[in-house]
């Protein structure tokens, strides 16, 4: 269990998967010091205000990626900070502006603080498996992929993968940061993310659940992989408890198809009703390769089942009138 009254620092924490991690960080007895955008955007906030303990031990600071030394008084004291913030966009018009600059630039502003912060123990970078299936050779069939597979950003570029880019060249940065600067840094390389949501908003991994729901398939793969947002949440923060956790962590789930997964819907809901998306198949991607999660597993994550994470996302956008 936690030490009760560590104090730790969430960047981006109206987020999915940083909701996520701070209300089981004020669960486990943590003070959070949260940063979102803007606190007085009441909308965005109040999911995070909701939680249990909020009102004694969650403190939202205004923060912006762009803005150098904006995260200060948000991290002065903390004995860690869960890295999060980070825009999520597949289309854009200037991928400069719109991903890399607010991914890499924001991750390093970070750093930059923590290096200053004597406080600061350990830092949780969230990462994402997009900087770990693009290397160069692509990734086989057989392939087992692990923690030891990096995406190549010449072949992003080439490719306009501009988000797989950002987040390559953001965890890259942040690498040789701390490594130039003696800080400790964890990182977690999630895949797409599902599982009930707390923000009011629909967010882009579960929206894909609804693509699939409503016969499109904006990736046209043939095969997706789900984790569960609380399975992702529960690793950073095993990753900030568990002195001996160390460099990355892949966490993913099993490799799906679109047809197995509109399976399981039906028969989780039957009145559900999912389009179908024939005619695409030729075009369709095949991606089957395999994921080694045995590392985050020994932090003493158990992956909950695929089957109880989509049922569990589906009555949550039931709830949320996402559906």
């Amino acid at each position: 269990m936690a030490d009760k009254g560590k104090m730790v620092c969430v960047t981006g924490a109206s987020g999915y998967i940083a909701s996520w991690i701070v209300k089981l960080l004020l669960i486990r007895g943590y003070t959070v010091k949260a940063t979102v955008r803007d606190p007085t955007d009441t909308k965005k906030i109040e999911h995070l205000l909701a939680l249990d303990d909020a009102k004694e031990r969650l403190k939202l600071f205004k923060a912006d990626l762009l803005d150098e030394g904006s995260f200060e008084q948000a991290i002065q004291g903390c004995d860690a900070v869960f890295h999060t913030a980070s825009p999520v966009l597949f289309i854009v018009t200037d991928p400069q502006t719109e991903l890399i600059d607010p991914a890499l630039k924001g991750t390093i502003n970070v750093l930059n603080t923590c290096k200053k912060t004597p406080s600061v123990k350990r830092v949780i970078l969230t990462s994402s498996m997009a900087v770990v299936l693009r290397p160069q050779p692509p990734i086989g069939p057989n392939d087992v992929v692990d923690e030891t597979f990096f995406s190549d950003p010449s072949l992003c570029k080439e490719t306009e993968n501009w988000y797989v880019l950002a987040k390559t060249l953001a965890e890259n940065a942040a690498w040789q940061f701390t490594k130039d600067n003696g800080i400790d840094m964890v990182v977690l390389n999630p895949g797409f993310i599902i599982g009930p949501l707390l923000q009011p908003t629909l967010n882009f991994s579960v929206e894909l659940i609804v693509h699939l729901i409503n016969g499109n398939n904006p990736f046209n793969n043939k095969y997706y992989r789900f984790v569960d947002v609380r399975d992702v949440a529960l690793a950073h923060i095993k990753a900030l408890e568990t002195p001996s956790a160390n460099g990355r962590y892949v966490i993913d789930g099993p490799n799906m198809s679109v047809n197995d997964i509109k399976e399981l819907l039906r028969e989780l809901f039957p009145d559900l009703y999912i389009a179908d998306t024939n005619g695409e198949s030729d075009q369709m991607t095949e991606m089957s390769y395999k994921v080694r999660v045995e590392k985050v597993k020994n932090l003493g994550v158990e992956l909950t089942p695929m089957k109880s994470s989509l049922r569990d996302t589906i009555v949550s956008l039931k709830e949320k009138c996402l559906l």
